[in-house]
């Protein structure tokens, strides 16, 4: 692989957001369900599997002023993942760990 090539895997976003995305089902499919957790859950899923979504909408953007407005959503969706998994450690302390990993991919 070349240096080019290496680099640019590296920093691929649209790539880095599936698979947070396909990690954070995996991690959401660990959860007990409950009366607690389903919503946090659902919230969960929605707000950190749009992250990738929404990349790739700004990725696309016709405009500067569209993929900055479109980033800005991407962050909104990033920080409302990093509550919501905040919660999930309340509720299911069991998955602290893997919350502090998820948490990290979010703060990169």
């Amino acid at each position: 692989m070349s240096q080019t090539s290496s680099t640019k895997k590296i920093y691929d976003l649209e790539e880095r957001t599936a698979i947070f995305g396909e990690n954070l089902i995996r991690f959401c499919n660990k959860m007990p369900r409950n009366v607690i957790t389903n919503p946090l859950i659902n919230q969960l899923i929605k707000c950190g599997t749009s992250i990738g979504a929404n990349y790739c909408e700004a990725d696309d953007s016709e405009s500067k002023y569209d993929f900055k407005h479109k980033i800005g959503i991407v962050k909104k969706e990033c920080r409302e993942t990093k509550h919501f998994l905040r919660m999930i450690v309340i509720a299911v302390p069991s998955l602290q760990d893997d919350s502090k990993l998820l948490w990290q991919k979010l703060r990169n």
